[in-house]
């Protein structure tokens, strides 16, 4: 079983910059892909960024440019850099990790808020 533990969120003006941060219980190697949800309210889960073992990199339409995903294997850790905030990111963040097919990993989640 893995745990994942986002932090990272907060309350941010818009044009402003956060970094998320998800941590894992174990070793990330075998996580595969990795990536980043968002839910905002009254909306389904959508897809953010995710990233694969060899670095390969999905990110959705419309945060292109702006958030960028990495993982740092040693850490067991996997970061969302987000810039240029917009108020329409405002969201739960959810961290997500699988291994193979069939099993999935979610954290808890944490709260980005952005003011215009």
């Amino acid at each position: 079983q893995v745990q994942l533990v986002e932090s990272g969120g907060g309350l941010v003006q818009t044009g402003g910059s956060l970094r998320l941060s998800c941590a894992a219980s174990g070793s990330i190697l075998s996580l595969n892909p990795m990536g980043w949800y968002r839910q905002a309210p009254g909306k389904q889960r959508e897809l953010v960024a995710t990233i694969n073992s060899a670095g390969y990199t999905v990110y959705a339409d419309s945060v292109k440019g702006r958030f960028t995903i990495s993982r740092d294997n040693a850490k067991n850790t996997v970061y969302l850099q987000m810039n240029s905030l917009k108020p329409e990111d405002t969201a739960v963040y959810y961290c997500n990790a699988q291994r193979g097919v069939y099993v999935a990993y979610w954290g808890q989640g944490t709260q980005v808020t952005v003011s215009s």
